[in-house]
């Protein structure tokens, strides 16, 4: 039995685990989906091959549990940030912040990299679940909203949150991005009944 770094065998199994997904989305990262190997994630993370197999037994399954992790370690935060938030717009705001802050830890990579392994249909078709899953509270926030079309101004707005994670991958400040884009939110979520309507001139 291998020297266990914990007090518990159940505890020092998870440590092992979470080394070899935390190697495998290293990996993936990269150099890429087809390199993500049980011999490489293991070499990565310190542990033999036979070692790995106890816990991924194959590529795909490696594959499969960094999709899974990419969305839940993303989720926590932005659950406890949206928590945090009072009222819908709030949330939104929320939930823009954290995602960006988030893409700018990287958080995002893991999921860009899956989307352009040429997964099987099974595995894009869990992707955009999990998207999906994601985006729901954003979106749910939106829909509480008094505003006109909210589901078209929630695929809108997705797209600017999708065009502020590009500009910070390519370096422009985070901070600088998360104000002038949630400028722009506050704008697009102003309620119907509070927009200042300029009075009509006459004839």
């Amino acid at each position: 039995m291998p020297k266990i770094n914990a007090s518990t065998v159940a505890e020092h199994r998870a440590q092992q685990r979470e080394a070899l997904i935390g190697a495998a989305i290293d990996i993936l990262v990269t150099e890429g989906a087809t390199a993500v190997t049980p011999a490489a994630v293991g070499a990565r993370a310190g542990l033999a091959r036979s070692s790995v197999y106890q816990y991924f037994n194959s590529s795909a399954a490696l594959l499969a549990t960094i999709t899974e992790e990419a969305f839940r370690r993303s989720n926590e935060a932005l659950t406890n940030a949206m928590a945090a938030a009072n009222g819908p717009v709030e949330r939104v705001e929320a939930f823009f912040r954290e995602s960006l802050r988030l893409g700018a830890e990287g958080a995002h990579r893991p999921t860009a990299a899956l989307m352009s392994a040429g997964l099987p249909p099974a595995g894009l078709e869990r992707l955009m679940e999990l998207h999906l899953e994601q985006v729901a509270p954003f979106r749910d926030a939106v829909r509480e909203i008094d505003i006109p079309d909210p589901e078209l101004t929630a695929d809108l707005i997705a797209g600017m949150l999708h065009t502020a994670l590009s500009a910070v991958e390519h370096g422009t400040p985070l901070d600088t991005v998360t104000e002038r884009t949630l400028t722009l939110v506050r704008r697009c979520l102003t309620p119907a009944d509070s927009v200042i309507r300029e009075p009509k001139q006459g004839i």
